[in-house]
């Protein structure tokens, strides 16, 4: 509990300065105010948002964490199967997708069945949603229709999953705080996306993928990783781990991180949108806040369970 209330106290400090600053920013500015301003708000007030959504699945523990990501996978799904082709014959993959897929899955990481939550979806899955789709005999586009139909379910539902799987994991004289690992996990990853945001406007000369990202560059994800790597060794005590190990465990996650920003943004070229969805005021939708964390969460997950149980 010290540690949680120095978190959400932190959290709530750096957000309450943003707002000033925000505020003071936007009562300054002439009228109407600039797009840039518009969005600064929108972004901070979604942020309140989502952590008190966080904060308050906390102090339920892991049925309040699984309730929450179970949530945010619905929602990551939706906008994923809303953008991609299907038929009618695939209609009840879909409906297994959100009816049995979700609520197994994470009925498997609230129960804490290790063996079974890291096979069902890239084992079992897999495997039967195309033989359900081909039993239907609609073979038009049918190997893009599953891959869109798998890759779904692996990074909306999968990844994100083992966020919560986090407090299942029993860590040597760490017990009781697995709540921290997850604050420890969304903080880095998140802060990393926002510090390559600020390091690239302010140093960005060479592009990375401009066809994919055009905002992304080289100076941004180094200074970005660098800062978000010093930013894990400070919050280590939130960790089982060292100063040392926590930058190292931080840098890993967030590169992870980085790399998963880069394919979501890749998905979004390939069907002509801008953002995931508009769920989220300034923000985009739930999937353009988790792409992040979509492939940061397994590799985190398995680094603490392998090297720290």
């Amino acid at each position: 509990m010290h540690e949680t209330l120095i978190l959400v106290v932190g959290l709530t400090a750096v957000l309450t300065t943003a707002s000033l600053v925000a505020g003071i920013l936007s009562w300054r500015a002439p009228k109407p105010l600039s797009s840039t301003l518009v969005n600064l708000n929108q972004r901070i007030n979604a942020w309140w948002v989502m952590v008190v959504a966080i904060t308050v699945a906390f102090f339920f523990g892991r049925s309040g964490m699984t309730i929450l990501f179970a949530l945010i996978s619905f929602a990551a799904l939706r906008e994923f199967v809303t953008l991609t082709h299907s038929r009618r014959s695939d209609h009840w993959v879909l409906l297994g997708m959100f009816g049995i897929i979700i609520p197994f899955q994470y009925w498997l990481v609230w129960t804490a069945w290790y063996g079974l939550f890291t096979i069902f979806i890239p084992v079992y899955c897999f495997l039967l949603m195309p033989a359900i789709t081909a039993l239907h005999g609609d073979t038009e586009r049918f190997l893009e229709r599953v891959s869109a139909q798998q890759w779904a379910v692996m990074i909306s539902v999968y990844c994100v999953s083992h966020v919560p799987a986090l407090l299942t994991l029993e860590v040597p004289g760490f017990e009781g705080r697995n709540l921290l690992l997850i604050a420890f996990l969304i903080i880095t990853v998140q802060g990393s996306d926002v510090l390559q945001y600020i390091f690239g406007k302010l140093f960005g000369r060479h592009l990375m993928s401009p066809k994919v990202s055009p905002s992304k560059t080289w100076e941004g994800l180094v200074g970005g990783l660098a800062t978000s790597s010093l930013l894990g060794a400070l919050l280590s005590f939130l960790t089982p781990f060292s100063p040392l190990q926590a930058a190292g465990v931080a840098f890993m996650a967030c590169l992870m991180g980085f790399l998963g920003g880069l394919v979501a943004s890749a998905i979004k070229r390939d069907q002509g949108v801008k953002d995931w969805g508009h769920l989220i005021e300034g923000h985009g939708g739930m999937m353009d806040r988790a792409d992040s964390l979509v492939f940061a969460a397994p590799v985190f997950f398995h680094t603490v369970r392998y090297f720290w149980t």
